[in-house]
């Protein structure tokens, strides 16, 4: 995935099959789809793969216990068949979670048992295993670190768990392999219409050196989640609202507050919600809130009220109480939730399943969704795409396709940090051979090793230390301080493998800092 390589090919005066503005998990999974069905495809992102909501999710793969109890049985349907599906496509990146719901009153046992007997049943034969009712004993035994006053029984469950901006880097590196052309750091600044109002392409602008390009093509997909609106603003004359961001922030803690392999379940907190501890590359990820907001930033900072929410129903439910001090890390994301028809609907109550929106103008827009089904979603919008521009008809292809670096046969050693790689893994180690000196640590407390940024560079069209150490290396979401303190080490390697000067260095490192503070509780934050 060379970023030299792909522009080259922009250059060329051509007209493309399919235009996707946006690289999250619905334009990634469109640039696959479209690339495997044999058209020619381009994926321009604004900043980098997965940059946005795409990279802040919960980690899981999941159903949707939430949806069931709302009755929304067919968005559970759907997103239980491809969790099935993901599992098998990407199992380098994917593994069966098992989840345990305490329950404090005697009613909570029978119906969660009764509710998740009937999601396995909906999974039919992609079921990752039976649920089963727990006696409080047992679910002590199960999750230790549970709350012992007043539980009266536990229910275990299983759905999947996975890495949101690693599946996206793979994504892209499919979508390439499959004959697409993706670009990160490339924004949209216009959509280019014919005198019959129609698109028939766009202007962008590359940010690494300003250079703007024109491109021309049969369909343009706008896969821009959260952002929707600004490239609507762009088609319409009339100005209108399609998405509402709605933010959803998690705090990570060490993996001493949640110990054993099992996640813990709310299914609801003081106010309604979910909330979910999950274990992730050996911390704990706890969330989520599900908040308003007025407009959607690139950058999100959780509200003070959400990090107190999600403090004190982890302290309510584990037996060691975390503290503000105990936050590694706090991440924010926002939902492009599809706006309400109705005003005066909850969040809670505004539909998460997808919709495609086909303007006057040709222009095909996807909101809502969620990574689960992030490949269906790819499919309905390619063949909304053939339908609309009279593009050859052809089928889809991506059901069982393989994702770049799914280690088919072979068991994911979930110890060994390097499994998120795949089968790229080796290519890493014998990196460390060719070049001893890259098999230095990032930070001491981490296995990471400098071999991985410079695989990111080379191999991951990676580009700023952000890029790395947020979305290739997730020390960013795992440990903001650490991640601030080896910022140095991972700019100097850029620096080096792109050649870019002491300046450079210096206003990356700025540019860092910032961001990475965001991650960080106010009292913590690096001056």
């Amino acid at each position: 995935m060379n970023r030299t390589e792909q522009l080259n090919k922009l250059k060329e005066e051509q007209v493309w099959d399919i235009i996707i503005i946006g690289g999250g998990a619905n334009g990634l999974g469109t640039a696959v789809d479209s690339a495997s069905r044999g058209f020619k495809t381009v994926l321009l992102e604004a900043v980098d793969f997965a940059k946005g909501t795409s990279s802040r999710s919960t980690k899981l793969i999941h159903g949707g216990v939430r949806y069931l109890e709302q009755g929304n049985l067919a968005l559970v349907i759907e997103a239980l068949k491809e969790r099935g599906l993901m599992m098998k496509n990407a199992k380098h990146l994917s593994k069966n979670e098992s989840f345990i719901i305490p329950n404090y009153n005697w009613w909570g046992g029978i119906f969660y048992t009764l509710g998740l007997k009937f999601y396995d049943h909906l999974a039919g034969k992609l079921s990752l295993g039976s649920s089963k009712y727990l006696s409080k004993e047992k679910t002590i035994e199960q999750l230790p670190s549970i709350e012992q006053k007043g539980l009266r029984s536990g229910v275990l469950y299983h759905d999947g768990q996975f890495d949101d901006s690693r599946l996206a880097i793979n994504l892209a590196q499919t979508a390439v392999e499959k004959g697409a052309y993706v670009l990160n750091h490339f924004k949209v600044t216009q959509l280019l219409k014919n005198n019959k109002n129609q698109i028939i392409g766009i202007v962008a602008t590359d940010q690494e050196t300003q250079k703007e390009y024109t491109l021309k093509g049969k369909a343009v997909i706008n896969a821009t989640g959260v952002f929707t609106n600004a490239i609507m603003k762009m088609n319409d004359t009339v100005y209108k609202k399609y998405i509402v961001p709605s933010q959803g922030i998690h705090l990570v803690f060490d993996k001493s507050f949640l110990s054993g392999e099992h996640a813990l379940m709310i299914p609801k907190t003081s106010d309604g919600r979910v909330l979910f501890a999950v274990p992730w590359h050996d911390k704990i990820v706890v969330g989520t809130t599900d908040t308003l907001v007025k407009k959607s930033d690139i950058e999100p900072i959780a509200l003070e009220e959400e990090i107190e929410f999600v403090l004190e129903t982890a302290q309510r439910y584990l037996a060691k109480k975390p503290t503000r001090a105990d936050v590694l890390s706090v991440f924010a994301g926002l939902r492009p939730l599809v706006a309400p028809e109705k005003n005066g609907q909850s969040t809670k109550e505004v539909s998460r399943s997808h919709k495609i929106i086909v303007s006057e103008t040709g222009l095909i827009t996807i909101t809502g969704g969620k990574w689960t089904t992030y490949r269906k979603i790819a499919e309905d919008i390619v063949d909304k795409a053939i339908a609309v521009h009279k593009l050859p008809k052809r089928k889809c292809k991506t059901k069982h396709l393989s994702i770049h670096g799914n280690k088919k046969n072979s068991v994911t050693d979930f110890e060994n940090h390097l499994f998120v790689y795949g089968t790229d893994a080796a290519a890493i180690l014998q990196l460390q051979e060719n070049e001893p000196e890259l098999k230095e640590k990032l930070h001491p407390n981490y296995d990471y090793t400098l071999a991985e940024v410079v695989w990111a560079i080379r191999q991951e069209m990676a580009t700023t230390v952000e890029d790395i150490l947020a979305r290739r290396v997730r020390l960013l979401f795992l440990d903001a301080r650490a991640a601030i303190a080896c910022a140095e080490k991972v700019a100097d390697l850029l620096a080096r493998e792109l050649g870019r000067d002491e300046n450079w260095i210096q206003n990356q490192l700025v540019e860092f800092k910032t961001v990475a503070n965001g991650f960080l509780l106010k009292e913590f934050r690096v001056l």
